[in-house]
């Protein structure tokens, strides 16, 4: 896999329900998790949690206890979700870098919802599958989840699981694993 100098790393966090979608809601995301990933130090820099306010859902409960992410906390903090990919283009030149995720949903769901939305897709063609890779360099026949990887390779969980802005510096430490030992 070729690499290049800096990765950016991405963690999306949506709003969820336990059960299915309620009628007139969608799952949007709410969070971008987002870091840069020095490939020869290990060395992360710009950690930033893009806080967005939803526009055609609501925050509920289980997403709230599963994220900690709280509709006031949105309403305080979040921006628009033009503005979070704004801040992806002007702050990370996000389509010049190769990024990464830890599986596909993240690309996915930021695909889907610039088209929804009519907005530029905002990241770089060159997308690497975390979970994939770190499944095949370990060698695993059944992939595990990003909390999993980091138990496997003896790196504790830093911050609180399923916050983009935490999770997108696990996933770097992952991923770094990854280049070091492929």
């Amino acid at each position: 896999m070729k690499t290049t100098d800096k990765i950016i790393i991405i963690d999306l966090e949506a709003t969820c329900w336990n059960g299915p979608v309620p009628k007139g809601q969608v799952n949007e995301i709410i969070e971008i998790g987002v870091c840069v990933l020095d490939t020869h130090t290990g060395n992360i820099s710009k950690n930033k949690g893009i806080l967005i306010q939803p526009e055609y859902s609501t925050v509920s409960p289980f997403c709230t206890e599963l994220t900690t992410i709280t509709s006031d906390l949105l309403e305080r903090e979040g921006v628009s979700f033009d503005e979070a990919i704004a801040i992806l283009e002007e702050e990370y030149q996000a389509d010049t870098y190769t990024w990464a995720s830890y599986g596909q949903y993240d690309l996915n769901m930021l695909k889907k919802q610039c088209h929804f939305r009519k907005i530029d897709y905002p990241m770089g063609s060159q997308h690497i599958n975390v979970k994939e890779w770190f499944s095949d360099v370990r060698g695993l026949r059944k992939k595990v989840g990003m909390n999993g990887a980091l138990e496997i390779l003896g790196i504790p969980l830093e911050g609180t699981h399923h916050r983009g802005v935490d999770d997108a510096k696990n996933i770097a430490k992952i991923l770094h694993w990854c280049l070091k030992n492929s």
